[in-house]
């Protein structure tokens, strides 16, 4: 089965792809996982994408889909996969059903969790990660046992340029101009199912089993 999660961020479509791969017994891909891995391997093309983020520019489409594509092809996605953070645009959704039918695959659900931008902003500036392991907690939702200090190993939390109000903000306005529309282009498809994503990861995981049709 191939599901793809989309919604803004900050809707948890990390942790419910992980839950609903460990479920499904396949890959969870996400493309921030694909780009260090291609980074930390030294290949061409994580060369090309280490020069773009140092520089400050996006991963082009090309690139981004890619990477995806050499990953799809990998034998442990034979079963399927949950796709995580791909696609972010229309361009690369359209790629991506190429894809599908080159590889003799078949998309099977879009799994869409909406959140309020008011939600969004409280989620994602409440964010602190370590600097030494980079374990993320949340002040209010997932605080440390001591401010400021990572559980695990001592380290120093600190709060990313990205995790601030300001830059969650541009993120938000980034993902309505670009990724939104993807909700339309699913919706059009019939393989959008809707999650209200304002509840606990349990409830949340609970719905989206529900509309799979999958036992809790």
């Amino acid at each position: 089965m191939f599901i793809i999660f989309l919604g803004p961020p900050g809707a948890g479509k990390g942790t419910q792809a992980g839950l609903l791969a460990e479920k499904l017994k396949v890959p969870h891909i996400s493309t921030g996982d694909l780009f260090r891995d291609e980074m930390k391997r030294g290949t061409q093309l994580g060369k090309q994408i280490t020069y773009l983020m140092n520089s400050g520019q996006l991963v082009s489409d090309k690139i981004t889909m890619e990477v995806f594509r050499q990953r799809l092809a990998q034998p442990d996605c034979a079963r399927g996969a949950i796709l995580d953070g791909i696609p972010r645009t229309i361009v690369q959704a359209q790629v991506l059903d190429i894809m599908f039918k080159s590889q003799g695959k078949k998309l099977d659900h879009v799994v869409y969790i909406e959140l309020p931008p008011e939600e969004i902003i409280v989620r994602l500036s409440g964010r602190w990660t370590c600097r030494q392991c980079g374990r993320v907690y949340h002040e209010k939702y997932d605080p440390p046992k001591e401010t400021g200090v990572c559980n695990l190993d001592g380290g120093q939390l600190y709060q990313r340029e990205d995790q601030k109000e300001e830059a969650i903000k541009e993120r938000v306005k980034v993902y309505e101009e670009l990724t939104a529309p993807l909700i339309r282009h699913y919706q059009n498809k019939g393989l959008l199912l809707t999650i209200s994503g304002h509840r606990s990861i349990e409830e949340v995981k609970a719905d989206i089993f529900e509309k799979l049709q999958l036992p809790a």
